[in-house]
This record gives C-alpha cells, sequence and structure tokens, in this order.
C-alpha cells in the first residue's frame, strides 16, 4: 500500500492453539515507485485431538515497483514450515460397532508420527503498457516443496471391531514446479462491434519424487485398541518399499480469446486453448511399470451476458477442459487425462449504489477420467480413474451490506454428484465428500455511534448434507449436521482492536470430510480470542 502501516496480531483459544502475526506495508522511496507489504505467521500448540500437537510458520514478502508510467514489476513469495502429525482421524470400517469419540487419537505421538512439511513459492510479474489499447504482462513462477517423516496408519480393519492393527511408515516426497507465461491484451472496434482480444503462451515444468517405507502388514502388526488406545509402543521395523518413483510432466499451451460486444447490452466471448503435455515416469520398484507417453488437447470456451437492467444480466456458457493425471495404477501404464465439458446458466445482480450483489447459476457438468483413491487398497497408495463423473446443480450467493451497519455473507449449494460410467463401480454411484445441500450465513452488525460505538457482533450458521465417505459401492455415511458461530470485536481506537470468538456454539458432534476409510471430525465448541495492535 501507498500509506506505511504496521499491525501486530495475537490469537489463542481454549484447546491450546496460539497464533502471533505481522502486517506491514509501505513506500520504501520517497516517491513511492517501490512498496512493500509483508505477512509474517507463527502458531502452534494442541488441538481437540488427544497427543495432536502441531506448528506452523509463513512468511510471504511481495515488493511492486512501478519502473515508469507504461511498467510495473511485482515480485511475490511465500515461505511455510510446517511440522505436525499426520493426522487420519476416526476408522470407520464396517466391523467396528460404533466410531470413537472425536478426541480419541490412535496414531502415535513424538517422532514416532511427526512429518516436515516445507513449501516455497517465488514468482515475478510485469505488466507493460504498449499504448492505450494494448498490453503486454507475462510471468515466472516457481513452486517447491517437501514432505518427510514417520506416520503411523491402518493395515486393514479390525476382525473383533475394536483391535486396529497398524503399519508405521516413513515417507519422502519432493516436488518442483516451474511455469512460464507471456500474454497480450487489446482493445480495438471492427465496424460497430467492440473487441477485448486475449492471447498468450504458458510453459509448465513439473518434477515430482516420492518413496514410502513400511512396517509389516501381517497379522498382529503394531495393534491398538480404537476405543481405549494406549500410545509409545516400540516401532516396528520398516520391511517393504511400497512406492518409490519419479515422474516429469511438461506442458506447452497457446490460447486466445475475443470479447465482443455485440450492442450495449449483450457481449459475445469465444476462445480456445491448445495444449500439449509429455509424461515421464520412472517406477524404481521391481514392477518396473515405467512408461513415456504425450497428448494434445483442445478447449474451446464460448459464452453470452446480456444486462437486462442496469442492475440485473443474464448470461450462458460453455467450456471443454483437459487435465493431465499424474501418477500411475495399481496396474502400471499411466492415467489417460481428465477431459470434462460444462454448461452454466445463470444471473448476476447487484443494488444501484453497489453495497449489495447476488449471484444463481444452474450448471452440468461432465468429467471423464477423474481420479479417486483406489477402494481395493488399503495403503492408500494408487489412485483409480473413476470413469466418468457427472456433477449437476444449483449454486445461490449474496453478499454486502443490507444497510451502513448490517452485512450479510451467504449462499446455497445443491450439488447431484455421482459416478455416471464405470468398469467396476455402478451408475449412480455418489462421489465422496459432496453433500446434495449446503447452506451458510454470517450475518454482522457494528454500531457506528453512541456509546456502542466501535463494537460488532455476527453470527453465523452452516448446514452440510449427509456425504459419502468413499467412492464406493459400499460405503459409510457422514451424517448431516448444523453448526452455530458466534463473533464479536470491538474497536478500543484506531490503534487496537479485540475480538473474542465462539465457534460450534451448541458444541456438535459431525465429520468434516473422509479419506477412504478414515473420517476426520469436526472441532468442538470452542473459544478464540485476540488482539491486533496497529501503528
Amino acid at each position: 500500500l501507498s500509506d506505511p502501516s504496521v499491525t501486530l496480531g495475537s490469537q489463542f483459544d481454549d484447546q491450546g492453539m496460539h497464533r502471533a502475526t505481522l502486517d506491514a506495508t509501505g513506500p520504501l522511496n520517497k516517491d513511492g515507485s517501490v512498496a512493500y507489504r509483508l505477512n509474517v505467521l507463527g502458531e502452534g500448540g494442541d488441538s481437540f485431538r488427544d497427543d495432536v500437537q502441531g506448528e506452523r510458520y509463513d512468511v510471504a514478502p511481495v515488493l511492486s515497483w512501478q519502473v515508469n508510467d507504461s511498467t510495473k514489476v511485482v515480485f511475490e513469495g511465500d515461505f511455510m514450515r510446517n511440522n505436525h502429525p499426520l493426522d487420519r482421524g476416526l476408522t470407520r470400517y464396517p466391523t467396528q460397532p460404533r466410531s470413537a469419540s472425536r478426541d480419541t487419537y490412535i496414531w502415535e505421538k513424538g517422532s514416532d508420527n511427526l512429518l516436515h512439511n516445507d513449501n516455497n513459492m517465488a514468482q515475478i510479474r510485469f505488466e507493460h503498457l504498449l499504448n492505450e489499447d494494448w498490453t503486454l504482462a507475462g510471468g515466472f513462477q516457481f513452486l517447491d516443496g517437501s514432505l518427510q517423516g514417520n506416520a503411523v496408519e491402518a493395515n486393514k480393519a479390525p476382525v473383533d471391531g475394536r483391535t486396529l492393527e497398524r503399519n508405521f511408515n516413513w515417507r519422502k516426497l519432493q516436488w518442483t514446479d516451474r511455469d512460464w507465461q507471456l500474454n497480450l491484451t487489446g482493445h480495438f472496434d471492427t465496424g460497430a462491434f467492440s473487441h477485448t482480444l486475449l492471447t498468450g503462451v504458458e510453459y509448465e515444468n513439473y518434477d515430482y519424487n516420492s518413496i514410502i517405507q513400511r512396517s509389516s502388514a501381517r497379522d498382529g502388526t503394531y495393534p491398538i485398541d480404537i476405543y481405549h488406545p494406549v500410545l509409545g509402543q516400540p516401532r516396528p521395523a520398516l520391511t517393504r518399499t511400497t512406492t518409490w518413483d519419479k515422474e516429469n510432466l511438461q506442458t506447452w499451451a497457446f490460447f486466445i480469446q475475443d470479447q465482443v460486444a455485440l450492442t450495449e447490452r449483450l457481449k459475445a466471448l469465444a476462445g480456445v486453448r491448445l495444449e500439449r503435455f509429455e509424461h515421464d515416469y520412472d517406477d524404481k520398484m521391481p514392477t518396473n511399470r515405467d512408461f513415456s507417453k504425450g497428448e494434445n488437447g483442445v478447449t474451446p470456451r464460448f459464452g453470452l451476458i446480456y444486462d437486462l437492467t442496469d442492475t440485473l444480466a443474464v448470461y450462458a456458457n460453455t467450456a471443454r477442459s483437459f487435465k493431465p493425471n499424474t501418477g500411475t495404477p495399481a496396474s502400471g501404464g499411466g492415467f489417460d487425462p481428465e477431459k470434462g465439458k460444462s454448461y452454466e446458466l445463470g444471473l448476476k445482480w447487484a443494488s444501484l449504489d453497489g453495497q449489495l450483489s447476488a449471484d444463481a447459476a444452474v450448471y452440468h457438468i461432465v468429467k471423464e477420467n477423474v481420479l479417486a483413491n483406489d477402494p481395493s487398497d488399503p495403503t492408500n497408495t494408487f489412485k483409480v480413474a473413476a470413469g466418468e463423473v457427472r456433477s449437476r446443480g444449483l449454486d445461490i450467493n449474496v453478499a454486502g451490506n443490507l444497510t451502513p451497519e448490517w452485512r450479510v455473507i451467504g449462499g446455497y449449494s445443491y450439488v447431484d454428484a455421482q459416478v455416471t460410467k464405470d468398469t467396476s463401480l455402478p451408475s449412480g454411484t455418489r462421489l465422496a465428500n459432496i453433500p446434495r445441500n449446503t447452506f451458510s450465513l454470517l450475518n454482522t452488525y457494528e454500531f457506528q455511534d453512541g456509546l456502542a460505538k466501535g463494537l460488532g457482533l455476527g453470527v453465523g450458521v452452516k448446514y452440510v448434507d449427509d456425504r459419502a465417505g468413499q467412492t464406493a459401492t459400499s460405503t459409510y455415511t457422514m451424517e448431516r449436521y448444523s453448526v452455530v458461530d458466534l463473533l464479536s470485536f470491538y474497536k478500543v481506537n484506531e490503534h487496537v482492536r479485540l475480538n473474542l470468538d465462539v465457534k460450534n456454539l451448541f458444541n456438535k458432534g459431525y465429520d468434516e470430510g473422509s479419506f477412504n476409510t478414515y473420517a476426520y471430525p469436526g472441532a468442538p465448541r470452542t473459544v478464540q480470542a485476540g488482539v491486533a495492535y496497529t501503528f
């Protein structure tokens, strides 16, 4: 930002979490042509899960240089360090009489279950005005990350309904992604039509290396009682390598898109993307499932938008998609790329003064070769292409101020997501983790004058429908749930802001999400407080 500002913040909750933040910004020279923003985060502590602690640190700098009236260069970085256990949550095997309580943790503690995750991002972008109608822009982004350490996972369903056999494992995953992009944007007229043309080229080079070693999967290995776990058992030896591979994915693309103002109220958009990817996979296991493959893709898109009034517009669009799938199935040979097609029809509305907006859309999306966890693989190592899946539904969103004091953000979504064609799954199988109905509404009220000036109060409600735990013929169901949150803040003065929030006010038990036979529980009622100081 052009004005200097520094904000220090601190948050903590009654589950044992504490967080400290820094947000600083301002010019770096007299004329303000060079400016910066720096965000720093450090957090850690306990959680509602027994014996689960973690810590996370993040530094995110931004530098902006307005070289002259025509040229701007921006550098962004994001460097994160994360140390945490691999918490698979609660097991949901059909042999279990019930689920364990949400705070029960069975995956070992300390260095027996500790992963170190590093994520680094650096990118530089430029924008150059060639003239008043044409702009040249581009950039380079570098991503680098790793996940390394020890973890514990399940071997198979407990035979007696409560004694879970586990495996101790060690993994080292590394990835690097380099992306280049150059595009040209222009505005021009042809006869009575006004055009906005976008065209460009892209290149991506992605490398991934992984190795996972595990202890024995034999009966009786590393057992624990699901309902009354005793942690701290001796580590079993690493006796098998279940994953050891390396892959490279390169993608070249060219795209062109034209938005045309056909009349004062009617606009049309047409575009196409030409893409080629080359995939090299090196399997270092004795199975030697090496392969190299390449494929070309053409993905067009078309759209229309019509302004019915100055505040209401209707639109329609259709598009194709093409995305390479990384990895290889258990049988080898690689996956075909994911291909899709979508259709959407919607409305957009905004109040005359721009304070309140709403949109609604119905859509139909079909995708082929979508990857899902292989339900026949107890180690969760391999994926399967679920064949053809379909998602169709309705989205409604609203956001803005009903009055200067009262702000609302809300939405409703209906999604029918299911398998429509597959070699092993019957048509109509629901996709995992996708509820049919979701609803959320957040209301906040901030007093503008009087004794309560600076005080803000809010209430949020979220409803999530039942969901399938796995994309499989037979699976468990994560039940529907509703959660109510309360929030409050008080601006003491221009420098100090306090907040006090209560999440999950009625302490509802629910499943937040699933991963194969694991379901992760939602947090119980949590009280969080914080303070921020700006100078």
